[in-house]
């Protein structure tokens, strides 16, 4: 399996990207994707823009381990995650997961996984402008059961929920 992470401050083109995980994969039967997209409302709010963080090194280092454990859960040929960072705006594409596997449902399955693991254990910290100023953006617990459901899986160390909720509560 080959797999690649890049988290930048740049704009991303979700279609390149895709177009570059498939180049010369002619055994890959399923390409599936996730765009998150940053939404103009949160909790009832207006939301002006964000503001995304992340703790360089420990993010890689999350991300490869769920990028592992999907290669040990399912046959994958390709899996690629871009996250952004730095000042997002409504409607720009916060992060893109990309499968790719001779068959669709392990592509999916394992594109599901990534993001439900990249949303609990991967460090990145939000920080919302709203109308009424500034606001750091807490776990959701539907964030949690969406990663239960999977069970548990080699990526149960290092208790990366707690340091996310220990950043924010730090303003990192």
């Amino acid at each position: 399996m080959h797999s690649s992470i890049q988290i930048q401050s740049e704009p991303l083109d979700p279609w390149s990207i895709q177009r570059e995980l498939v180049s010369g994969q002619t055994g890959s039967g399923a390409l599936v994707s996730f765009v998150g997209l940053m939404r103009d409302f949160n909790q009832g709010d207006a939301v002006l823009g964000m503001e995304l963080e992340h703790y360089p090194g420990m993010t890689e280092k999350a991300l490869e381990r769920i990028l592992e454990e999907a290669g040990r859960r399912w046959r994958l040929d390709g899996v690629r995650v871009v996250h952004r960072i730095g000042a997002l705006h409504p409607g720009d594409p916060i992060v893109l997961v990309c499968v790719t596997s001779a068959h669709r449902g392990e592509a999916f399955a394992a594109c599901e996984f990534v993001i439900d693991y990249l949303k609990t254990r991967a460090p990145f910290w939000k920080k919302e402008l709203t109308p009424a100023g500034e606001r750091w953006v807490e776990a959701r617990e539907s964030d949690a059961r969406a990663e239960r459901r999977w069970g548990s899986g080699s990526t149960e160390d290092e208790g990366l929920p707690a340091t996310r909720r220990a950043g924010a509560e730090k303003g990192l």
